[in-house]
């Protein structure tokens, strides 16, 4: 009984030594402000293998999209629900907040629009070091 426990108590404390710093790591925060018709900013910029919570929210007085398709299919998502069907935008109705969970995974230059209002000028960038 004594050696089952011991080993037991050994495979918790090494469970909890590789999980405990995962469970610890906090995301870095962006915020961006969507607002009839533009990005507040209208840059991101992200470190590649850095882990990060992406918070939107929707000032204007129409619906408006976080369109990334790129961007978003080169990164690991945590919360993939919060997308649309093709995981490409992020919908956000007037007065609506959403927070993607993610880290990017490859470096380079990214596309940033409004599905709906790019012709307007809703466009912006991503890049990712």
């Amino acid at each position: 009984m004594r050696k089952a426990y011991a080993i037991g108590s050994a495979t918790l404390l090494v469970t909890l030594l590789l999980v405990a710093p995962m469970a610890a790591q906090k995301p870095i925060v962006i915020n961006v402000n969507l607002v009839d018709y533009r990005f507040q900013p209208d840059h991101l910029t992200f470190e590649h293998g850095i882990f990060y919570q992406l918070h939107l929210e929707n000032h204007g007085k129409e619906t408006h999209e976080f369109t990334a398709p790129t961007f978003f299919a080169t990164a690991d998502i945590n919360n993939p629900e919060i997308f649309n069907a093709e995981r490409t935008e992020v919908l956000l109705q007037p007065g609506e907040a959403k927070d993607v969970f993610l880290t990017p995974r490859r470096a380079g230059t990214f596309d940033l629009t409004c599905a709906d209002h790019d012709w307007y000028g809703m466009v912006g960038g991503i890049t990712v070091k």
